[in-house]
């Protein structure tokens, strides 16, 4: 019988990890928001989660990025220790944590590192090391909040720890019996606390977890996992109905008790730079202040979370244990987000388009025709924050978004669901080109009605075909077979569909392919990159053999593709 592998955990593991916990997050992330019922019914666990994980993953991208620009990096390619990946990724989370759940998580992810990263610690985790990475996580979470309670993402993180104890293995069998015991706890999560069963619902921040948990499975292993709750356990999981009510609840992430008339108004986060003993006392201060508290971090700084009814004291408690700084105050009823000190007022637009674009040359194309635009540099894509950025930027009641990237599609819902909480009426569009955002942008009117301007845009977009003309940067496989780095690629509808040595031969062989199914316009964006003459020779191919096809062409500038083709 084949010896089956030993999986095990290390610097590249754990960036795998972050990426995969990233992308189920973002799947997820609008059905935990929908059964986030508690405290103030905010609908918010998923999108904070999401960002949380977020920061974590950027972290310990910019690790390796760093490390990929060392000299000597072409003959030593092995990469960032575990302990290098595992400590950006706990900072990384540190410092974007957001809300409750995304603050224990944040917490989960450091008592990880602790294990992971301490000295003499191993430089591959193997199935014992990541059992105690797990239970010190556990235990850790547990700790940072101040009033625990069961039937919360505290208790699914025990139960996956517990899980993980009775397990003997390496790193996949570790996971794997976690992340099983998570899901059977977070089905029974209903049973703990009475606002749960009520409203038909399982923990959303254990929810959440559970994700997490699925992805490091995939990370040891390659193995995709289900993350939904074992329904054998408990209640099933049940987004709320329209009937459903918002009763004086526990706060399931924290513990705090919490009701929708009574409870604080302002939830209060910030990082904080100060001193044990200093945070010692502000736990104090702050619990007598409020609820929902949660100080994570250490080492000097610290992440603090807590719902109270005076935001001003909370701020001045940081003040006085040491430096307070990226504070966050969001009001309850009313939905406003402050991030600082009053601003004049300004009148807000009705309508406004936010895109993200991938050169400077589209960025000056699209802010000719009115959008507010993100730019994503190649290699580099923006994260949420960016696009959160824009869209206040914007300073519209009523904003369409489009990421003009399949990648980008989570991104820009964690985003238009952070502006929507601040006010803001957001559609997204999920454009997967740049030229599908020309489309839409296109056939833009303001004067419309804001759903059947989205409507008008969205179809302009979904009858756009796009293609792309990029050199393959490594051997690998496609759909059109195996290629070696420095060939040219054709893409069509995000496929390979070309395998070329010429770019201008190659670029003419995937416009034909597009126009085999007809159309009216051919858009062309150059990348700087691409031959001089490559735009020239396609809009000639176009006059002489396709009839009453037009052509567009505009310079995309640095846009990582030599040409992108849309074809509507």
């Amino acid at each position: 019988m084949a010896q089956v592998p030993q999986t095990f955990l290390d610097g590249l593991a754990v960036r795998t990890w972050c990426g995969l916990a990233l992308r189920a997050l973002g799947r997820a992330r609008a059905e935990i928001d929908a059964i986030n019922v508690y405290p103030v019914a905010d609908g918010d666990t998923g999108t904070n989660l999401y960002l949380t994980v977020e920061s974590a993953a950027t972290a310990v991208e910019a690790v390796f990025a760093g490390y990929e620009t060392r000299p000597g990096y072409a003959t030593q390619p092995a990469g960032p220790t575990l302990a290098d990946a595992v400590r950006a990724m706990a900072h990384g989370a540190l410092i974007g944590a957001r809300g409750n759940s995304g603050t224990i998580l944040a917490q989960l992810l450091r008592g990880m590192a602790q294990v992971l990263a301490a000295d003499g610690a191993q430089p591959r985790c193997d199935g014992p090391a990541l059992r105690l990475a797990l239970r010190r996580a556990a235990d850790s979470a547990r700790q940072a909040v101040a009033h625990p309670v069961e039937g919360t993402v505290l208790t699914v993180a025990s139960a996956a720890a517990d899980a993980a104890e009775r397990a003997d293995g390496d790193c996949g069998t570790v996971a794997r019996a976690a992340h099983e015991g998570a899901r059977a706890a977070l089905a029974a999560t209903p049973a703990q606390l009475s606002v749960l069963a009520r409203a038909g619902v399982v923990d959303a921040g254990g929810s959440g977890l559970v994700a997490v948990l699925g992805a490091l499975v995939e990370a040891c292993t390659g193995e995709t996992v289900d993350t939904e709750p074992d329904r054998a356990a408990g209640t099933p999981n049940a987004l709320p109905g329209p009937e459903t009510e918002a009763e004086p609840a526990l706060d399931a992430d924290t513990g705090a008790c919490a009701t929708e008339d009574g409870g604080p108004a302002f939830e209060v986060i910030y990082l904080l730079e100060a001193d044990d003993t200093a945070v010692a006392r502000l736990r104090t201060r702050l619990d007598a202040l409020g609820d929902s508290l949660v100080v994570v971090g250490g080492d000097g700084l610290w992440n603090v979370h807590v719902h109270v009814d005076d935001a001003g004291a909370a701020v001045e408690a940081g003040v006085e244990a040491g430096r307070p700084y990226r504070i966050r105050i969001t009001h309850f009823g009313l939905g406003d987000v402050h991030t600082g000190g009053p601003r004049p007022p300004r009148e807000r637009a009705q309508r406004a388009v936010v895109a993200v674009v991938p050169g400077q040359g589209l960025a000056e194309l699209y802010t000719e025709a009115g959008a507010t635009t993100v730019l994503a540099r190649p290699g580099e894509p923006p994260a949420s924050g960016e696009l959160l950025a824009a869209v206040r930027r914007a300073h519209a009641r009523e904003v369409v978004l489009l990421p003009n990237d399949a990648e980008l599609r989570d991104t820009a819902a964690a985003a238009a669901e952070q502006a929507r909480t601040e006010g803001v009426r957001v559609a997204l569009i999920p454009t997967r080109s740049a030229v599908q955002g020309i489309a839409a942008l296109a056939v833009s009117e303001p004067g419309r009605r804001f759903d059947e301007d989205v409507v008008q845009m969205t179809s302009a977009a979904g009858a756009t075909r796009y293609g792309e003309v990029v050199v393959a940067e490594h051997r690998s496989w496609t759909t059109a077979g195996i290629c070696q780095a420095g060939d040219v690629l054709g893409l069509i509808d995000g496929d390979v569909a070309v395998i070329g040595a010429d770019v201008t031969t190659t670029a003419e062989t995937v416009l034909d392919r597009m126009l085999q199914a007809g159309g009216e316009l051919v858009t062309l964006v150059v990348g700087d990159e691409a031959p001089e003459t490559v735009a020239a020779h396609l809009e000639t191919r176009v006059r002489e053999s396709y009839l009453a096809v037009d052509t567009a062409v505009y310079r995309g500038g640095h846009q990582g593709a030599l040409l992108l083709i849309g074809v509507e």
